[in-house]
């Protein structure tokens, strides 16, 4: 399956100067977060396929608000076509706002999925806003990331984490792409494209 990842900005290659034949193929769409609620039933409605997304800390859409056509994933595990998919919304807390959230909390969201992990016998993909703590994150409480994210790729070990939040411009020589032990952790910022082999996970 090859599935395009977006977060933090609306891009005009896929927005304004959309053209199909550019994205052949894409049979998902996952978004990391802080992204317009237009460009995201934009894409839904241009590439017909499933979007599944998770809020960032910039999102105001009011609780319960999902853009059309589109799939909130936080806090829940789906699977689709046998691909068994997390999200967790937000960023640190830093100053108080919506989808903001403290280690401990954070923590605690994760201990809640802890069933559904064990009887789906793990997890494929994991999106998120934030990064896990010390892969491709800052210092500062905002972009800090969440150490029981590194925890979490450490126990379940998913072929794949992919996180929004970090944009390039913030770091110097800022990487795509880390592998965690047998995980990819991605920066999905703007837009990246991989692929993922069906019911991988269930096998």
């Amino acid at each position: 399956m090859k599935i395009l990842t977006v977060s933090d900005i609306a891009e005009p290659v896929l927005y304004d100067n959309f053209q199909n034949e550019n994205f052949p193929n894409i049979e998902m769409i996952l978004a990391c977060g802080d992204l317009p609620e237009e460009y995201l039933s934009f894409l839904v409605t241009m590439f017909n396929v499933p979007l599944y997304y998770v809020k960032g800390n910039h999102d105001i859409r009011p609780e319960g608000y999902r853009p059309g056509g589109c799939i909130d994933l936080n806090e829940k595990l789906v699977i689709h076509r046998g691909i068994r998919m997390l999200g967790f919304q937000g960023s640190h807390w830093y100053n108080g706002k919506s989808c903001q959230y403290t280690e401990r909390q954070m923590r605690r969201k994760i201990q809640k999925m802890r069933l559904k992990l064990w009887w789906h016998k793990g997890v494929d993909i994991i999106i998120t806003h934030a990064p896990p703590r010390h892969i491709h994150d800052k210092n500062d409480l905002c972009h800090r990331g969440f150490k029981c994210f590194r925890k979490l790729i450490d126990r379940y070990a998913p072929s794949y984490f992919i996180h929004g939040h970090i944009h390039f411009n913030y770091t110097f020589g800022a990487q795509r792409m880390t592998k965690v032990n047998d995980t990819k952790v991605i920066n999905s910022y703007g837009h990246f494209i991989f692929e993922i082999n069906d019911g991988q996970g269930l096998a």
